[in-house]
């Protein structure tokens, strides 16, 4: 993992985390290894996937907005 992918987990808002684990495609560099334990364990501390979080995002990745909350 580099610093820089560490600095952008770290930075990233606990919703931008959980649409990133949804929808992104396979070879996502920030959820492949150590990189990829490192966000999950960021996340997880976070507060990983409410009900609220996972209702908002849906399941349809074509109507959602990324937004920073």
């Amino acid at each position: 993992m580099t610093d820089e992918q560490k600095k952008q987990i770290d930075a990233m808002s606990q919703y931008n985390m959980a649409y990133r684990w949804r929808f992104s495609g396979d070879g996502d560099p920030l959820l492949q290894g150590d990189t990829g334990e490192y966000f999950t364990k960021v996340f997880k501390e976070k507060g990983w996937f409410t009900p609220e979080i996972s209702k908002s995002l849906g399941f349809d990745r074509k109507k959602i907005l990324l937004v920073k909350r």
